[in-house]
């Protein structure tokens, strides 16, 4: 039942206010090239319908990009739950997260970092470099740190643990300064939907960020103490 009819509420909603509100939405709208910026007043069912889409497969793209609310007790779940829970939910999510965050943040630095002394200049260049980071991170938690501890290897965990726990801090120095670009990650007057998009977005990457390396730090790493 909440598959069927969840999706159907967005029919009639603004691809500007989707935009705004759904983070992800953007790369959605970007994929079937419906303008949720200078059309995104048109309804997502009407900007459908006009491109000859089928709006009812979009607004379940749409509703598959907001993840169920996490309530199970991670503390309680075992190595092999926990670490397949990071993956999915946070490694393959930043994955998808970031590019489009880029996207945005170039498209709005383009659009209006001469006119708009607010624009988060050089926000596109530092979503470049944490991506770059975060990638060669994850990929030492999946090909390195997991397998030991899924082997039943935690003695010898000790220093891969260090070295992600390091990383981790610099991920925390790195979101400083995303704030710092954005005021805290605050839309001034007038922003256009993309900058909203971004901005809608990054607050999301920010929250994902910070419970990925909770669940790390706090639960999984603590196992190994």
């Amino acid at each position: 039942m909440t598959t069927t009819t969840a999706p159907l509420a967005t029919l009639d909603q603004s691809l500007g206010a989707l935009a705004r509100s759904i983070p992800g939405a953007t790369r959605v709208f970007n994929e079937h090239a419906l303008d949720f910026c200078c059309g995104g007043k048109h309804s997502l069912r009407a900007a459908a319908a006009e491109r000859g889409l089928d709006a009812n497969a979009i607004a379940e793209q749409l509703a598959a990009l907001q993840p169920e609310p996490d309530v199970q007790d991670w503390q309680q779940a075992s190595d092999e739950e926990l670490i397949s829970h990071i993956m999915a939910r946070f490694h393959a999510v930043h994955r998808e997260q970031l590019p489009e965050l880029i996207r945005l943040a170039r498209r709005v630095e383009t659009v209006h970092g001469e006119d708009r002394p607010e624009c988060p200049l050089g926000l596109a260049d530092h979503l470049e470099h944490m991506l770059q980071e975060m990638e060669s991170h994850m990929q030492k938690e999946e090909q390195v740190l997991f397998p030991m501890l899924l082997r039943g290897m935690r003695p010898m965990a000790g220093g891969p643990i260090a070295v992600m726990r390091h990383e981790h801090d610099e991920h925390g120095v790195a979101l400083q300064r995303l704030a710092l670009l954005t005021n805290d990650i605050t839309l001034p007057r007038g922003a256009c939907n993309t900058w909203r998009a971004l901005y809608v977005g990054l607050r999301a990457f920010r929250e994902d960020l910070m419970e990925h390396i909770h669940l790390e730090n706090n639960l999984l790493f603590e196992r190994t103490a």
